[in-house]
C-alpha cells in the first residue's frame, strides 16, 4: 500500500483560511505549509489526525507486547485469553 505525498503551500497562502479549511477537509494527506521554502507546520483535518492517531497508538501497543516477549513474558493464545476473561466477568 503506498501512500500519497503530502500537500505543500507556502505560508501566504494562509491568507485564504476559507480554502486551506476546505482543502483540509477534501485531504487525504497532511498539508505542509513552509516559509522561505523550507517546512514550518503541517494542517490537517480532524478525521485524519484520529486516524494517524489511532495507528500510532496500536504500533506503540504491539511495540509493547513485543518487547514484553522479548524479555520473557509468556505469550497467550488469543482465544485462551478471551474465554479466561469471558469466564470471569460474565456472571
Amino acid at each position: 500500500m503506498t501512500q500519497s505525498l503530502p500537500k505543500i503551500i507556502p505560508v501566504n497562502e494562509l491568507k485564504n483560511t476559507a480554502n486551506i479549511m476546505k482543502t483540509c477537509q477534501e485531504s487525504s494527506v497532511p498539508i505542509v505549509i513552509t516559509k522561505n521554502g523550507y517546512g514550518e507546520a503541517v494542517m490537517m483535518s480532524i478525521k485524519l489526525y484520529e486516524e494517524m492517531f489511532a495507528k500510532m497508538q496500536a504500533a506503540t501497543l504491539i511495540n509493547a507486547g513485543v518487547e514484553e516477549v522479548d524479555n520473557g513474558a509468556t505469550p497467550v493464545d488469543g482465544n485462551a485469553f478471551f474465554k479466561s476473561m469471558r469466564a470471569k466477568y460474565e456472571k
